[in-house]
């Protein structure tokens, strides 16, 4: 018997935006170590700095739906 409650979609939203902002903190970090160094790859810079810019997008849109605007 699963005595343990789901989740709740707010729980998995939370979550979900911490793995993102995790991946977003590894890419930062990556993408520093990676200019840092004189032969670094550019295409592969780029790349990163890419995927970056889609995680900040889908933290964005999470973030929206767990903390919606309020209007007074």
């Amino acid at each position: 018997m699963n005595t343990s409650a789901p989740m709740d979609e707010l729980e998995v939203l939370r979550v979900e935006l911490e793995v993102l902002r995790r991946e977003h903190r590894d890419l930062d970090e990556a993408i520093k170590a990676l200019e840092h160094r004189a032969t670094a790859d550019v295409l592969t810079v780029r790349r990163l700095k890419k995927r970056k810019l889609a995680l900040k997008d889908k933290i964005a849109v999470l973030e929206d739906r767990i903390f919606p605007d309020i209007i007074a």
